[in-house]
C-alpha cells in the first residue's frame, strides 16, 4: 500500500497553516501541523505583509516535521492573489510586500485609464477590474516613486517569492499570475504591452510555470536549519488558493457552478477556454488560470468579510460561531444589501455602513445582532442568485447544482438560504478544499494520479459531503 506524506502550506489573508497530508493510494488524510496569524502590518501610512515571518513559519514547520519523524515527499505553497514582493540583484528582499487592502490604490483604475483603453485591457486579460489588481498596484507604486520598485531586479507574486526564498529559484506560477491583470490567457504569458504601460520588463518576473512543476530542492541553508535532505522537493502547485480549491471540487460532470466561500466569495464555472466577450466585459467577470489548461470564469463577491467585521462590533452575543450564526433564525428581518457596494470595502464601522445603506435604499436598518446576521446571510444568498443567473447565460453548459468549498460551507444557515434562493441543490465540501487541492497537485507531480478526473475521485473518497435542497 502507498503511504506518502506531503506538506501543504496554506496562507490566507488573516492566518496561515501547514498541513501534513498522507496519501494511501485511494484517499488523503490531512492533519494540521502548525497554525499562525498573518496580520496586516500598519507602517508608515500603509499596510504590509510580514513576508520574512511567513517564510520563518514554513521553515519552522519543516523543522517540526523532522523532529516528529515525518518523512515528507514535497512541499507546496498556496496564497491569495495579486500581491507581490521586490528582490534586489543580490537576491535580498527590498521591502515587505504591500497588502492589497492598502487604500493607496483608491482611484487607481481611473488614473490608469486616463492613458489607456479599458476594453483593450479586458480583451487582453479577461480579468475583472478591481483596484487591488497587480497592474494597478504596480502603477500606483510607480506613480508614488516607490524605492523598492525602482530598484527591483525581480518582482515575484507571494507564493513565488516564498519559493524563491526557500530554493533560490525564481518562477512565475501560472494561476497566481493570472490574477494580476497582466497575463494574457490566449498567449499564456505576461503581456508585453501591459508591462510596458507600467514601466516594467518581462525579465523582471520568473519564467511562466504550470501547476505540477517540480521546482527543485530546498536551498543548502534551509536544509541545514531544518534537517531536511535534498530529496524533499518544492512543487509549484496551483499557487492561487482559489485555483487549488477548485481543483478539489468533487464534481461528477461539468454541469455545475462552484462557490469558494470565505472572507471572499468567489463564484464561477470551470471552462475549457477563456470567456471574453461583450457580456463578460459588461458584467465585469474574470478569467483566471486553472489546472490542465482550464479557465476559472468567475466573479469576486465580498463574502463573510462583512459578517466578521460586524462580529467584532457585536456585544453580549455568544462567542462560539455556531450559536452566534444561529441567531439569524430568531428573526424575520427582511432588508437586503448589495455586498459588493463600495461602502462595504473598508468602512470604519461595518454595522454603520449597513445602516447607512439600508437608509439610502429606503429599507429598515438592523437593530440587533440577529438582524444584522440574517441581513448579511440573506444578502449573500441573493447576490449568489444574481451571479448564477448571469453565469447561466454565459456558460457553455447548463448549471444544475452549486458546489461550495471553504469555511463557509460549514455554515448551515447560509447554505440553506443559498439553496432556497438558487432553487437548486447546494453540495458542501470539502471545507479544506484549498489545502486538499494543494496536496493533490503534489501527488500528481509524482505521477501517482493522471488527471483532474482522478483527483476528484480521490476528493470524493477523502471527505464527507453535505447536500442542502431548496425548502421553499
Amino acid at each position: 500500500m502507498i503511504h506518502k506524506n506531503y506538506l501543504a502550506v496554506d496562507l490566507g489573508a488573516t492566518s496561515g497553516r501547514t498541513i501534513i497530508a498522507t496519501f494511501d493510494g485511494k484517499k488523503v488524510e490531512m492533519n494540521e501541523l502548525t497554525r499562525f496569524k498573518n496580520p496586516m502590518i500598519p507602517l508608515g501610512g500603509h499596510l504590509f505583509w510580514d513576508l520574512p515571518a511567513l517564510y520563518n513559519e514554513i521553515v519552522n514547520a519543516l523543522r517540526l516535521s523532522v523532529e516528529k519523524g515525518i518523512k515528507i515527499e514535497s512541499i507546496g505553497i498556496d496564497t491569495w492573489g495579486c500581491d507581490f514582493a521586490f528582490f534586489g540583484k543580490d537576491g535580498q528582499l527590498l521591502s515587505n510586500p504591500y497588502c492589497y487592502r492598502d487604500p493607496h490604490t483608491e482611484g487607481a483604475i481611473d488614473r490608469y485609464m486616463e492613458f489607456h483603453d479599458k476594453r483593450t485591457v479586458y480583451d487582453k486579460t479577461g480579468i475583472q477590474f478591481m483596484e487591488f489588481n497587480s497592474i494597478f498596484q504596480l502603477d500606483t507604486l510607480r506613480h508614488n516613486h516607490c524605492t523598492a520598485l525602482e530598484n527591483a531586479d525581480k518582482i515575484l507574486f507571494i507564493p513565488d517569492a516564498l519559493i524563491y526564498m526557500l530554493t533560490g529559484k525564481a518562477i512565475c506560477e501560472y494561476t497566481v499570475a493570472s490574477t494580476s491583470q497582466l497575463l494574457n490567457p490566449n498567449t499564456g504569458d505576461l503581456d508585453a504591452d501591459l508591462l510596458r504601460s507600467i514601466g516594467l520588463r518581462r525579465d523582471q518576473f520568473g519564467p511562466m510555470t504550470q501547476p505540477g512543476t517540480v521546482i527543485g530542492s530546498l536551498s543548502p541553508q534551509v536544509q541545514e536549519v531544518t534537517g531536511m535532505g535534498p530529496e524533499v522537493k518544492v512543487i509549484a502547485i496551483a499557487a492561487h488558493d482559489t485555483a487549488s480549491a477548485v481543483a478539489a471540487v468533487p464534481a461528477k460532470d461539468d454541469q455545475y457552478a462552484y462557490l469558494s466561500c470565505g472572507t471572499w466569495s468567489l463564484m464561477g464555472i470551470e471552462s475549457k477556454t477563456p470567456i471574453i466577450n461583450d457580456e463578460s466585459y459588461r458584467q465585469n467577470f474574470t478569467n483566471e488560470g486553472g489546472i490542465e489548461g482550464t479557465t476559472r470564469f468567475l466573479k469576486n463577491i465580498c463574502g463573510l468579510w462583512i459578517f466578521e467585521q460586524c462580529r467584532n462590533e457585536f456585544k453580549d452575543v455568544p462567542a462560539e460561531i455556531g450559536p452566534l450564526t444561529a441567531l439569524c433564525q430568531t428573526t424575520k428581518f427582511a432588508s437586503i444589501i448589495n455586498p459588493d457596494d463600495p461602502s462595504f470595502v473598508h468602512p470604519a464601522s461595518m454595522c454603520k455602513a449597513i445602516d447607512e445603506y439600508c437608509e439610502r435604499t429606503g429599507q429598515i436598518a438592523p437593530r440587533t445582532p440577529a438582524e444584522y446576521i440574517r441581513c448579511i446571510y440573506r444578502s449573500l444568498a441573493h447576490r449568489y442568485t444574481t451571479i448564477i443567473d448571469i453565469l447561466q447565460g454565459l456558460s457553455p453548459t447548463p448549471i444544475k447544482c452549486l458546489h461550495v468549498i471553504g469555511g463557509g460551507s460549514k455554515n448551515p444557515h447560509l447554505m440553506q438560504f443559498t439553496a432556497d434562493a438558487l432553487q437548486m441543490p447546494v453540495i458542501c465540501g470539502p471545507t479544506e478544499g484549498t489545502a486538499l487541492g494543494n496536496v493533490l497537485m503534489q501527488i500528481k507531480s509524482q505521477g501517482l494520479v493522471k488527471n483532474l478526473v482522478d483527483m476528484r475521485k480521490i476528493v470524493a473518497e477523502s471527505v464527507e459531503l453535505k447536500q442542502y435542497n431548496p425548502s421553499v
